[in-house]
């Protein structure tokens, strides 16, 4: 079963969070190839995260499943943020060149 833990320092009250949970439990199951019935996803808001040094706007994604995770998926998951909208959690990509590097270099090796 897969399952990604979704942990943003942004404050969930007041937000939709079932359209997220549709919207990433269908896109985790597109990108595993096993149907929606199987995907978990769980979501925490007002975690303390820093990113870049910042307590700016922030969210972090562990996906994990027991199978199904080959490296043509691996390649996938790390377009993942592509497919699921930086908007829903109130994030945008920046335009800091140093942050997009440096997230760019924590998925190359997780």
């Amino acid at each position: 079963m897969p399952c990604l833990n979704l942990s943003t320092n942004v404050s969930l009250i007041g937000v939709d969070t079932s359209s997220i949970l549709s919207e990433a439990t269908s896109t985790v199951a597109t990108l595993i190839g096993k149907p929606e019935a199987y995907a978990m996803i769980v979501l925490k808001g007002s975690i303390p995260i820093s990113f870049s040094g910042t307590e700016q706007p922030a969210a972090h994604g562990e996906l994990v499943s027991i199978g199904g995770l080959s490296s043509d998926v691996k390649k996938k998951v790390l377009q993942f943020p592509q497919f699921l909208r930086p908007s829903c959690l109130f994030l945008s990509h920046g335009s800091s060149s140093n942050s997009d590097t440096k997230a760019h270099q924590s998925q190359e090796y997780a």
